[in-house]
C-alpha cells in the first residue's frame, strides 16, 4: 500500500474504533489517522505474537479487523493513563 492508502486506512480504522471506544466527539481527522497507523502496527504485531498473520499488504477485511482491534486496544490504553493521570 502506498501512503496516501495508509492514510485512508488509518483514518476508517481510527475512526471506527473511536466510535466503539466512545471518544468520536473528541477526535479529529488527524487524531483517527494516528491512531488508527498506530492501531494496524501493533494489532499486527499483537497477531504475529499470536502465531497468527497480522497486517497484510493490501486492504481486505482482516487487515481492517487487525488495525481497529489495535486501535481500541491503544485508545483503551491512552484513556486508561489520562484517567490515572487525574485521579
Amino acid at each position: 500500500m502506498g501512503i496516501l492508502s495508509w492514510i485512508l486506512f488509518g483514518a476508517i480504522a481510527g475512526w471506527v474504533a473511536s466510535i466503539i471506544m466512545g471518544r468520536n466527539s473528541r477526535m479529529g481527522c488527524l487524531a483517527n489517522i494516528f491512531v488508527g497507523v498506530l492501531g494496524a502496527f501493533l494489532g499486527g504485531f499483537i497477531v504475529s505474537l499470536l502465531g497468527s498473520e497480522g497486517i497484510s499488504f493490501g486492504f481486505n477485511l482482516r487487515s481492517f479487523g487487525v488495525a481497529v482491534l489495535g486501535a481500541v486496544i491503544l485508545l483503551g490504553i491512552t484513556g486508561w493513563w489520562s484517567r490515572r493521570r487525574r485521579g
